[in-house]
């Protein structure tokens, strides 16, 4: 007999297909249970809205055929400048952008209500490769959330009394950061994460970006590969 409750996972970095293999039936066949009521939510560096290719079209079908919706923050390896053609529209209680047929991208700086869940989404962090990345072609200064970004991310977190159930980020907090990947530079977003974890109250923070399946502790879930129950 189908299940009642809607189901959310999470999971790390897709980069278009590159790593999206983990999505298919072979590696995640609790899929085979679910329905477009049900969510997959990959931790940013999602990479399929990339450049409007053939290719990544194919992909793109490829996850709507899906038995679940998608669900994506931004990472640090985005081409912003299409991200932001798509319109924000409503749903989950704040805004997001459809980028296919059951395919969203979450904005930035929301607390969201999704199968009755609150869950504080931030997406953005540093490229360590800047360095060899072109401008507008393989690099965007987006991938860095701006003043504005973060003030509005403390307002929503003000306005939920800084009481979340879970928090999807790209990066983790400073503190968090340092213990998974010490050879990682301190910079703005980390920084502003290590904040808001000093001040909210949440069960699990899940986040991608350090290609790593690691339980940091209890509540920090650092996810690449594997597709896990948000709730268990």
């Amino acid at each position: 007999m189908r299940k009642e409750l809607s189901m959310i996972y999470v999971t790390g970095d897709t980069h278009a297909n590159i790593d999206i293999a983990k999505l298919n039936t072979t590696k995640f066949p609790q899929q085979k249970e679910l329905t477009k009521n049900d969510f997959v939510i990959i931790c940013g560096d999602f990479g399929l809205c990339w450049d409007g290719s053939h290719r990544e079209m194919w992909w793109q079908d490829w996850l709507t055929a899906k038995n679940f919706t998608t669900l994506w923050i931004d990472g640090n390896h985005e081409n912003f400048d299409m991200l932001y053609q798509f319109p924000l529209i409503d749903k989950f209680g704040g805004k997001v952008r459809e980028i296919a047929p059951d395919i969203y991208h979450l904005d930035r700086g929301q607390v969201l209500t999704i199968d009755g869940k609150k869950i504080f989404c931030m997406g953005g962090a540093r490229s360590v490769d800047k360095e060899y990345r072109v401008e507008h072609i393989s690099w965007w200064k987006e991938e860095m959330p701006s003043r504005e970004e973060m003030e509005r991310a403390i307002a929503a977190l003000e306005e939920n009394n800084w009481r979340v159930d879970y928090v999807i980020t790209h990066c983790a907090p400073r503190s968090v950061q340092t213990l998974l990947a010490s050879w990682y530079e301190n910079d703005p977003m980390v920084s502003f994460l290590d904040r808001v974890c000093s001040d909210l109250t949440f069960k699990r923070w899940f986040f991608g970006h350090y290609h790593v399946d690691k339980q940091v502790n209890e509540q920090f879930i650092a996810l690449y590969n594997k597709v896990i129950p948000m709730e268990w």
